[in-house]
């Protein structure tokens, strides 16, 4: 089979990073590369989850947290039990 050229661009802290963990593998980067293209091939799919950062997530949730936190102080949230609360949780979990 031929061979073609591809050439990646990334970060030079990145790359020497990869550079080493693949000589600790055993390996050439070229031939990771090789590995993770097949993968992707063979599985139709990148091989792994891409997500969004945890960071992304906890930001937000913690705003959203300051928003119900500010209501309640200010009595704008109805008053519960905690049979009603818990049965909102059941339900969100749930998806309905």
């Amino acid at each position: 089979m031929a061979q073609v050229s591809m050439t990646v661009r990334m970060d030079a802290g990145l790359k020497a990073a990869f550079d080493e963990l693949c000589a600790q593998f055993g390996m050439s980067v070229n031939t990771a590369m090789n590995i993770f293209a097949k993968a992707v091939v063979r599985e139709r799919a990148i091989p792994f989850e891409i997500k969004a950062a945890k960071g992304d997530v906890t930001t937000r949730g913690m705003e959203a947290f300051k928003v119900i936190r500010a209501q309640a102080e200010n009595g704008q949230l109805p008053d519960m039990t905690l049979d009603e609360i818990n049965e909102e949780i059941r339900l969100s979990r749930s998806g309905k």
